[in-house]
């Protein structure tokens, strides 16, 4: 694997993804998969005779923006996908389950990690140049379980082999029943599952700034961590994968957009795919990325696991996506039929104002709706549009065939524009 490294300006702060050698010098704006290595763990060189787990590196790997190349909506941080035990994994095997002792000690992370840990399992990845592992979410009684595509793309391609491993210690196989790399999400079939405590989720719609958030996973390949926090924000449009001065905003495999939940709850390598689960121990997110802070700037560091940023993919949203892709083994969005980037304000270049359309595409619902090149979309509904990859974000959390109202600026003039939602896979 090539190693790629990249510099982020925005927001008065560089920020950056985060590979275990120095940055460097000249800010790099376009962010490119895959990297090896966490922090200061060692990644030992693959040797196809090892055994499966003995030699572990991060797999499926991918660096996630927040907001787009102008500061903005989101701000201008850099979150990465992060899924690395550490090294020689005896200990990440091993079960713990999560029990309320002292019932008049209890809080409400210890119920709600009582309720949610039993749902949580750890996903192994092996492929003939090295593992790594990730955490996942159990669906069904009988095996199906969510987890995120970053975590097992390797595995899903026939190169390796997935294992995961339930709350109680059972190790099954597991094969990948599909992926959707745009809202990154997998699932998976666990061979000869009965029984499995499935998680149950929240309306994840429902979720309020400030409210407890509770995350489990395997960090650091950790079975059965918990750790506890609120939810920051709500509707966070965070991408990964290559970005430009366009976007499609629905389209564009290769990029990931999310409309996250934001958590200060700790998230760590090895967390992504695992729960965010609210105060009543109910799924509200699986987890997915956290922000980091650059080496070289002035009180950053080399490599930072946790900073109290993180991010999940809403659990309304994943329950769909994983639905469609148990019923037919791919799943659908929401397709507006546009590529934009971002408009910025004239006094400072930094500031977004809107997604300005660069291309409509013919027999879209854009085009049906009447937006031109030059429009710039600064609403989705009653929320705000101030770049490009929140017009991503804000489709994409939509269902197809949905009819929502754009705010869109034509010159000087300010107008709604209605819109039923197309479909694409």
């Amino acid at each position: 694997m090539t190693e790629h490294q990249h510099q982020y300006p925005g927001a008065g702060q560089q920020f950056a993804w985060q590979p275990p050698t120095p940055q460097p010098t000249t800010p790099q704006p376009v962010l490119t998969p895959g990297y090896p290595g966490y922090g200061g763990l060692p990644t030992p060189a693959a040797e196809p005779a090892a055994p499966r787990r003995g030699s572990r590196l991060r797999i499926g790997l991918a660096g996630l923006v927040a907001g787009a190349l102008i500061g903005g909506g989101a701000g201008a941080g850099v979150v990465a996908l992060v899924d690395e035990p550490a090294a020689g994994g005896g200990s990440a095997a091993t079960a713990q389950s999560v029990t309320i002792e002292n019932p008049d000690r209890a809080t409400t992370a210890t119920a709600a990690a009582a309720k949610a840990a039993p749902s949580v399992v750890t996903v192994y990845v092996s492929t003939g140049s090295g593992a790594g592992s990730g955490s996942g979410v159990v669906l069904t009684a009988d095996g199906y379980v969510l987890t995120n595509n970053h975590v097992v793309a390797e595995g899903a391609s026939g190169a390796g082999s997935v294992q995961v491993r339930t709350a109680d210690g059972t190790l099954y196989d597991a094969e990948v029943v599909g992926t959707d790399p745009a809202f990154d999400l997998a699932v998976l079939r666990l061979d000869g599952a009965e029984d499995l405590v499935a998680a149950t989720f929240a309306d994840s719609d429902e979720v309020q700034i400030g409210d407890v958030a509770v995350a489990i996973g395997a960090p650091l390949g950790l079975s059965n961590t918990v750790t506890d926090g609120i939810i920051s924000a709500t509707g966070r449009a965070v991408a990964t994968g290559p970005t430009g001065s366009t976007e499609d905003d629905a389209s564009a495999l290769e990029a990931t957009v999310l409309d996250a939940i934001q958590t200060d709850a700790a998230i760590n390598p090895g967390n992504s795919g695992g729960a965010l689960v609210d105060g009543a121990g109910e799924v509200i997110g699986i987890n997915t990325a956290i922000a980091t802070v650059a080496s070289g700037v002035p009180g950053g560091q080399g490599q930072s696991g946790n900073i109290g940023v993180g991010f999940a993919i809403p659990g309304n949203t994943a329950q769909r996506v994983a639905q469609e892709i148990i019923q037919t083994g791919t799943a659908t969005r929401a397709y507006l039929g546009v590529r934009a980037g971002t408009a910025a304000d004239d006094q400072n270049r930094e500031v977004g104002t809107g997604a300005e359309v660069a291309t409509v595409e013919q027999g879209s619902a854009a085009e049906e709706a009447g937006l031109r090149v030059g429009d710039v979309v600064t609403a989705v509904g009653q929320r705000p549009v101030t770049t490009s990859t929140e017009l991503t974000a804000a489709i994409r959390s939509r269902t197809p065939g949905e009819t929502v109202e754009l705010t869109v600026r034509r010159g000087s003039d300010a107008r709604t524009v209605e819109v039923t939602l197309g479909e694409t896979s």
